[in-house]
């Protein structure tokens, strides 16, 4: 099954057309199913997001496509385990969360992917690919001294917009951690950006 996915030419979305939480909420229970069709628009969905998520949490692009399919299967395979009670997004990006920790403590060979920081949103259209390459060049460097958590907070905050509360459920883990990760997160940043994109933070 992901297999397929993977020759499937994803498109960007914009918010526009993405579908809110209820929507989203609807795939799973067509997954639950066995509709494979909502899984393929699930997908499409979600592996633009999770691709740029476990990019910067990983910084290896093997592992990223690994680590992506892996999360997917579990969707596929585990529906029944959305319950309701958070958002999609918080299961999807737990379970990719996850995954990619699992991911990181088998493989702990020297980072390969030195260009992450200047690949183009899959998401994004043109203007904001090259506003987004600018920012994330300025702060790749910043960001890739950063622990695999701090960077996890980092990239679900500024990236994903979600909550520390949110956030916190992904990670699994109290809200009062995620709060301090992203405080040494951001004084670290600060500190190494010496004024370039203060006002980002």
């Amino acid at each position: 099954m992901l297999q397929r996915q993977n020759t499937v030419k994803s498109r960007p979305r914009t918010a526009a057309t993405s579908p809110g939480p209820a929507e989203e909420a609807r795939l799973i229970s067509r997954i639950a199913d066995g509709d494979g069709r909502a899984f393929d628009e699930l997908y499409r969905i979600y592996r633009p997001r999770l691709t740029r998520f476990l990019i910067n949490m990983t910084r290896r692009r093997q592992m990223t496509e690994e680590v992506l399919n892996d999360t997917m299967m579990v969707v596929w395979n585990r529906p029944h385990s959305f319950d309701g009670t958070s958002k999609v997004s918080t299961w999807v990006f737990a379970i990719a969360y996850r995954k990619a920790l699992k991911a990181l403590h088998r493989n702990q060979d020297p980072l390969e992917d030195k260009h992450a920081e200047t690949r183009p949103s899959l998401e994004a259209g043109p203007e904001q690919q090259v506003g987004d390459q600018q920012v994330r060049k300025v702060l790749w460097d910043a960001i890739s001294e950063l622990s695999a958590d701090h960077r996890a907070v980092v990239d679900l905050t500024y990236f994903h917009e979600n909550g520390y509360r949110e956030i916190a459920e992904i990670m699994n883990c109290p809200v009062d951690t995620i709060k301090t990760r992203m405080f040494h997160a951001r004084r670290h940043l600060k500190r190494k950006l010496a004024g370039q994109l203060v006002d980002w933070l």
